[in-house]
């Protein structure tokens, strides 16, 4: 580990010199580059020399613990110093390991997510909506943007399904534990006796492809076009601007009405499919890798499922983790940090556990 870390050090030494060369910082592209692998490595390098100092600390501790033997109070300080600088060595060393493990190259994209009903009918519908208001809310908190990329609405509010695009530096690192079947359990509006109903919604998270990691022959592209459709009323679009694109060697179809001019609803559209033929491509090369998977979405069947959000009892568990938090009402208004760092935890322990067998 330290020889890596030395080598961390020696590198955003060199590059610090860099960004102050002339030829790189006249070269936009150049000195772009430069910055983001500067920025990428420097918290390593800031923690490593945080914990050579505390090692320093140690040594300079215990060399004065030796020498101030004969002084009673000056050693019983001495060792109170050491005991808090050892401790915090344990866990800088701690902290080291985890910004050393292999970072998740899709971390800083934007993403897209797309939630389905699953079982469950309209209050799986309804329950979609539900979940569609907390991430937005949720962006919102963060600092990203929300855009609609295509929604099928019910007659009752809810969505049969909607995919929508969340961009911000970082989306991705915080929104793909995600992924998976969530299960609602509660009393539906319609439901006359009061029977608590079980009903489920998938939730797939996928990074944002660039243009140049997939190439798409346009002959295989089947393009139709139709108009908008929805639950009704006025925002139904009376030209045919909605655009359904067919990826004829996978069978993908991605569907996009969210804008009036068709230009962007293909463009929408393209990006989905791109996206989800990254992802397809991803699952082929890791398939082995499956506990690194375990959060991927399944059939939607009620007994599926990696989180469970219980209304009469005012409860949300990951099952994954095993955490349960009551504060329902607080996490469906999109605070979902809480829930989001115990997963990113749980992720590190598990590489780190792997890591050192």
């Amino acid at each position: 580990m330290f020889d890596k870390l030395e080598i961390f050090e020696s590198r955003y030494d060199e590059l610090s010199e860099k960004l102050c060369d002339p030829s790189v910082v006249s070269s936009a592209e150049l000195y772009t580059k430069t910055m983001k692998e500067y920025k990428d490595i420097e918290p390593v390098v800031l923690k490593y020399r945080e914990y050579k100092q505390t090692v320093s600390d140690e040594q300079e501790y215990t060399s004065m613990l030796r020498e101030n033997q004969s002084d009673r109070e000056m050693t019983e300080m001495l060792e109170i110093e050491l005991a808090e600088t050892r401790a915090k060595k344990e866990q800088l060393s701690s902290e080291l390991k985890i910004l050393l493990l292999p970072k998740d190259p899709n971390d800083d994209r934007n993403v897209i997510v797309e939630i389905r009903g699953g079982a469950g009918g309209e209050e799986a519908a309804l329950f979609a909506s539900v979940l569609f208001r907390m991430y937005s809310m949720y962006a919102v908190k963060k600092g990203y943007s929300t855009e609609i990329i295509n929604a099928n609405e019910t007659e009752l509010g809810g969505y049969k399904e909607i995919s929508f695009m969340i961009n911000g530096g970082g989306a991705y690192s915080r929104l793909k534990y995600e992924s998976g079947v969530h299960r609602v359990q509660r009393v539906p509006e319609t439901e006359t006796q009061g029977r608590i109903h079980t009903s489920t919604v998938t939730v797939a998270v996928l990074p944002e492809a660039e243009d140049v990691e997939v190439d798409i022959n346009p002959t295989d592209l089947k393009i139709d076009t139709y108009r908008s459709s929805g639950a009704g009323g006025q925002h139904i679009n009376k030209t045919e601007s909605a655009i359904r694109i067919t990826h004829i060697p996978t069978g993908l179809v991605v569907e996009c009405q969210d804008e009036r001019s068709q230009y962007k609803n293909k463009d929408k559209a393209m990006k989905v499919l791109k996206s989800r033929l990254l992802e397809m491509e991803r699952e082929k090369q890791h398939n082995e890798v499956a506990q690194q998977r375990r959060s991927q979405v399944g059939t939607g069947d009620r007994s599926e499922r990696i989180r469970t959000y219980n209304y009469s009892q005012g409860r949300v568990t990951d099952h994954r983790i095993g955490l349960t938090l009551y504060k329902l009402e607080d996490i469906l208004n999109g605070n979902i940090d809480e829930i989001i760092d115990a997963l990113i935890t749980a992720d590190r322990a598990s590489q780190l556990e792997n890591a050192e067998t």
